[in-house]
């Protein structure tokens, strides 16, 4: 089974230390297909019921149930990034983001890196790596 960039899983993110998301999580696939493909790691984005987050903060990117498929808003906490085994994987996404939603979650993720990139460079990085 291989997962693909921007599809949605719930996985069992146990076990945690100290504040990281616990337990079964919605997560996005960030890591390109190529690497997915690989018997490596798959980093993802870890996501919690819209609900738990009140308000909207820079490094989160909310998601409403149509745009994800899920059965409710999600929100995608982008300093919350796992890189995990593939067992941890079900056969069967649960959901996917449409390329916009991605993309904005895709330039949340670089805000959070600090990558040092001028606007320039950082858009050119964002158009080169793929959805």
């Amino acid at each position: 089974m291989s997962v693909r960039r921007g599809e949605i899983y719930f996985v069992n993110l146990n076990p945690v230390r100290g504040r990281e998301q616990a337990g079964q999580r919605p997560v996005l696939v960030l890591s390109v297909d190529t690497i997915n493909s690989l018997p490596l790691v798959v980093t993802v984005v870890v996501g919690t019921k819209g609900s738990n987050v009140p308000r909207d903060y820079p490094a989160n990117v909310r998601v409403s149930a149509q745009e994800s498929g899920l059965p409710m808003e999600t929100v995608f906490l982008c300093f919350q990034l796992r890189s995990l085994d593939p067992e941890r994987f079900s056969d069967q996404p649960a959901g996917s983001l449409s390329r916009p939603s991605y993309m904005r979650l895709k330039r949340q993720s670089v805000t959070v890196w600090d990558c040092n990139l001028s606007s320039t460079r950082a858009e050119l990085f964002l158009a080169t790596t793929g959805d």
